[in-house]
């Protein structure tokens, strides 16, 4: 698709809801790999839609938040800062802090989708979950180079977003209607979170990779006791900061040997 023709498409023809990406061979693999952890995705979107009302907020106001935020870590993190009337910018500055990894993931997903206008990419930003990114990146480690490849980018993470939104959305507005029926005591939130471990793992394919795993969860158990989920910004720092130095120091050591 020329660019001419991408600008012509109103803005919220983007990811799963262009329905010209629906045909595209691409946008049903994407849909097929991420179903495979739907199920974790459900249950950590039920325990949400549990936990904020039973967290204080109506019905009406967590369904608004579901809706309007679409983020487990932000709106539980949220919640209790809502209910307890902090100033609005606190609860900003928290959700902020939680959600930082993905700047993390959109400065990755740039050179992706550059071809598209911006209103189109800020909807895909908003549309594309953790899973989404995880899958997306573990099938894509390169941009497309020409149109082709790029729209089949394009609707491979449309189709892996599809599913991440529905089973997310269903299962926090199931999670929202029996707030008062399903206890928290179930811990099935947990299973999101095992489910996210189990990819996130699979992706520990270099050395370089396994070092920022082990970096980042170690700087963030160690930064625990930080206010506003700060621990995740204190991870992802040093993460970045010793790989770095890593990479320069392995990329001489093979450069020094080679010569």
């Amino acid at each position: 698709m020329t660019a001419a023709a991408l600008a012509a498409r109103p803005f919220w023809r983007a990811s799963f809801l262009d329905p010209e990406l629906w045909r595209l061979p691409a946008f049903r693999q994407g849909a097929r790999e991420l179903a495979s952890v739907a199920t974790g995705i459900g249950a950590w979107g039920l325990m949400t839609g549990v936990a904020m009302v039973q967290g204080g907020l109506s019905p009406l106001e967590a369904l608004l938040m579901t809706v309007l935020v679409y983020a487990g870590s932000a709106q539980l993190t949220a919640v209790p800062l809502i209910v307890g009337g902090a100033p609005l910018w606190v609860v900003l500055a928290a959700a902020f802090c939680v959600n930082l990894r993905f700047v993390v993931f959109s400065l990755h997903l740039r050179p992706y989708l550059l071809h598209l206008p911006r209103g189109q990419r800020l909807l895909t930003g908003y549309l594309t979950g953790d899973l989404s990114y995880v899958f997306f990146a573990r099938r894509y480690p390169h941009p497309g180079r020409n149109d082709a490849e790029r729209r089949a980018q394009e609707a491979y993470l449309a189709g892996s977003c599809g599913i991440n939104y529905a089973f997310w959305m269903g299962a926090s507005v199931l999670g929202i209607v029996l707030a008062n029926v399903i206890p928290p005591a179930w811990g099935l939130g947990f299973a999101g979170t095992l489910a996210l471990l189990g990819v996130a793992c699979s992706l520990a394919t270099s050395r370089l990779r396994v070092l920022s795993a082990l970096v980042s969860g170690l700087a963030a158990v160690a930064a625990w006791s930080l206010p506003l989920r700060l621990n995740i910004v204190v991870a992802i720092a040093a993460a970045v900061a010793v790989c770095l130095v890593a990479e320069a120091v392995w990329t001489a050591a093979r450069t020094g040997k080679g010569a």
